[in-house]
């Protein structure tokens, strides 16, 4: 298919399909006329990486997904390269939100003590 055709079923850009291609993420061969022509599979790699990218993934990172899908499996997921990548990410999560809660607590006593100045009740801001 081409690349407006493969733009259209993906729901992205010819512009985002080159420049995916230019990080080696997706594969083209060239008609004779120099337009690109991508397999069936290629579809299917483009959602692997968009899904990957809306979950905080970079693109280098989600490239052993992608090589797990070219080499036959099911999924991207499933490759022991895939699966490091996904327990660094997840570890990176767990770690952000650890952050977030300090910040949460730290904003929620803030609150509290700013309501006590004012002669407020402290009354339960947040749960």
């Amino acid at each position: 298919m081409l690349i407006g055709e493969l733009a259209g079923l993906a729901g992205t850009s010819p512009r985002t399909l080159r420049y995916y291609e230019a990080q080696g993420l997706l594969r083209a061969s060239r008609d004779a006329n120099g337009y690109r022509q991508y397999e069936d599979a290629e579809l299917r790699v483009v959602h692997e990486i968009r899904t990957l990218l809306a979950s905080g993934f970079g693109l280098d990172e989600i490239k052993p997904f992608v090589a797990c899908l070219r080499a036959g499996n099911s999924a991207g997921f499933v490759c022991p390269d895939s699966v490091a990548v996904l327990r660094r990410k997840l570890a990176e999560v767990d770690d952000y939100l650890a952050q977030l809660t300090e910040v949460r607590a730290r904003l929620h006593d803030q609150l509290a003590q700013a309501l006590l100045s004012e002669g407020g009740s402290p009354c339960r801001i947040l749960p």
